[in-house]
């Protein structure tokens, strides 16, 4: 697609596009995408820097290498959602489900994933420096090999999470459960 897109072209798009969407390229940044549906929605290596996603649905969407710096995604449904090497940096992830996720890879960098819903989700190799994940549920989460340095898990649940090669130097763990 490689072009930019206005929320009124978007949503004319989805009305009368074939599912799943296909908006490999697009150019959404800092687009107004609140409340949209775009379920298993092909966005990879889509910018949407800057978007607002408050409450969007995501399931199963594709958005593998994806520009999200700074974009929110409060309240968002991510379930199943490829976002392998995607940029979340400075993301607003608070309250989202991203339920058996992939992050494999990605820049989670000062991201803020406070009540997140991250059960069985892949962060194998993310950067998760800096995160805020205060009350996420990482529940049979694979971390192996991600970069915690600095993050806070206060209250977060970490029961069965894989935790192996992880970098936890300076990672505040106040009220963790699941720990042994």
């Amino acid at each position: 697609m490689e072009h930019d897109l206005t929320r009124v072209e978007l949503i004319k798009l989805i009305a009368v596009a074939t599912k799943p969407l296909n908006l490999r390229g697009v150019r959404l940044i800092k687009g107004y995408l609140v409340h949209l549906d775009l379920t298993g929605a092909n966005l990879t290596i889509a910018n949407l820097s800057g978007a607002d996603l408050t409450g969007a649905n995501l399931l199963g969407a594709n958005l593998s290498g994806a520009n999200l710096i700074g974009a929110d995604l409060t309240g968002a449904n991510l379930l199943g959602a490829n976002l392998s090497g995607a940029d979340l940096t400075m993301a607003n992830l608070s309250g989202a489900n991203l339920s058996k996720a992939n992050l494999e890879g990605a820049n989670l960098n000062m991201i803020r994933l406070e009540e997140t819903n991250l059960t069985g989700a892949n962060l194998t190799e993310a950067n998760l420096t800096m995160a805020h994940l205060w009350g996420a549920n990482l529940t049979e989460a694979n971390l192996t090999g991600a970069d915690l340095l600095g993050a806070s898990l206060i209250e977060a649940d970490l029961t069965m999470a894989n935790l192996s090669g992880a970098n936890l130097i300076g990672v505040d763990l106040i009220k963790v459960k699941g720990l042994k």
